[in-house]
Order: structure tokens, then sequence, then C-alpha cells
């Protein structure tokens, strides 16, 4: 046989043959007098082999090892391996499609907001908010806010992000706590042309300090980067987001609430 009766024998691509040549999974056959490449039955059989445990999962170099052990012993090994695997993607899978659902719900409601899709938590967050700010002038820096929270939402581990946004939700529930966030993002919408150095830019930072309750700083890093949110990547792309005033008033704000909780 020629590469493409093999090919179309097992239903794979030429291309896929070559490439388990290449990777050493299938042996060269002998080639003809004209230098095509000419295949048994023991190549089909070995290379239906090959796409049987591919198609199970197995990345190629496990697919290696289980055709290096005659005795199958790896096979088994691998197999369960795999079983494993599946069951822990299942679980995934079962997950996502229960977020999913509380997505199309509130999607289908009208009640997604602008920077979904979010976890539901972040969405009852999101809709007291709006509640509480109906009528406010839009604010450039409580809209960032917002996208930063929606970032966290993905990135950051469940368990913190559920302590975060708790954090988050008593905090807009205190008494007066709206106005004072509010207050905050004037006095950081105010620094978008200004200069580093500009005095009120250390006035936002005590500001902003002052508005984060201490729950918020126990999930700080040392370097004031969320606990689970990527670190220093996290920290240089979010400060990228921020005009320069902005960012500085936002770093000196996360070294003040960094010492409060040490």
């Amino acid at each position: 046989m020629r590469i493409g009766e093999i090919a179309a024998l097992v239903g794979v691509t030429p291309r896929a043959v070559r490439h388990y040549h290449h990777q050493g999974l299938l042996p060269e056959p002998t080639r003809r007098a004209n230098g095509y490449r000419d295949y048994s039955v023991r190549d089909a059989v070995l290379l239906a082999r090959i796409r049987r445990l591919t198609e199970l999962g197995l990345g190629l170099d496990e697919v290696r090892d289980v055709l290096a052990d005659d005795a199958g012993r790896e096979l088994v090994e691998v197999l369960e391996g795999l079983d494993d695997d599946l069951a822990r993607q299942q679980e995934l899978l079962s997950e996502r499609r229960e977020r999913l659902g509380a997505l199309l719900e509130q999607a289908r409601s009208g009640r997604l907001p602008e920077e979904g899709p979010v976890s539901p938590e972040l969405a009852a967050l999101f809709r007291s908010l709006a509640e509480e700010t109906a009528g406010r002038p839009e604010s450039a820096t409580a809209a960032k806010d917002r996208e930063v929270l929606a970032l966290l939402d993905t990135v950051v581990p469940a368990g913190e992000r559920d302590r975060l946004l708790g954090a988050m939700r008593r905090m807009t529930e205190a008494p007066g706590a709206v106005e004072r966030a509010y207050e905050v993002y004037g006095l950081l919408d105010a620094l978008a042309d200004a200069d580093p150095g500009d005095p009120r830019v250390e006035e936002a930072a005590r500001a902003l300090a002052d508005c984060m309750p201490d729950e918020v700083v126990e999930g700080l890093t040392e370097d004031g980067a969320p606990a689970g949110g990527g670190g220093s990547t996290f920290m240089d792309a979010f400060f990228a987001e921020f005009p320069p005033a902005q960012a500085e008033a936002v770093r000196r704000a996360l070294r003040l609430v960094a010492e409060r909780a040490r």
C-alpha cells in the first residue's frame, strides 16, 4: 500500500502518517524501486493502534511508551491514569456547564453586566452597585475598577475569589461606603492628566487605602498584589491600564495597605 492508501484504510491523513514517522511511532516501511513507501498489513495494524490510543487522549510520548511495552503493562497504567484524567475533566466540564447555565439565565433576563460573563456572585455585586449609584455621572476609574474585578473573578482561585467578593460586598453594604468610594473615584479621575509628582497623588492614595477594609488587605501579598492573582505579571498589566499619576496613587495605596496588614 502507498501512504494515501494506508491513511484512507485506517482513517487518518497522509500528513498524520508522516508525523508518526517523524516522531518514531511508526517505523519507515520498505520502499519500492520508484522510491514510494510500500506499507504492509502489519504497518496498518500498528497505525490503527496509534490512532486508537490518540483518540483515547494519550499524548504521543505516552503512545510511544505503550508501543514499547509488548507485555501491555504500560498500557494498563497509562489507561488508568487517563481514566483519572477524564474523570477530572468531566467534573470540570460539569462545573463549567453549571456556570454557563447561570450566565445564560442572566443574559436572557437582561441582567448580564457589560463586563460579563462573570460569576453569579460578582454579577450580584455589580447589580447592587448599579442600584446604589443610579443617577451618578459615570466615573472612568469606577469602570476600570469593574474591569479589574471581572479579571480577578476569572484568574483568582475560587476560594480566594469568594473571600474577596464577600469582603467587597460587605464593604459596599456599610453605611456611606459607596459615597466614600465615589469620592475616591473622583480624586483618581482628577489625576488622569496629572504628573506623578502632583501633591494630589498622595491625597488620593491615602483616601483609597482608607476605603479598603481589613478583609481585603489580608488578601494582598507583600507587594500589594491580590493573592493568587498572577503576581508581578498581573500587577504590571494592571498598572499599565492607568495614566501615570493614577498608577502612582494606586501603588502608594497598595503599599499603605500592605504596611497596615503587617
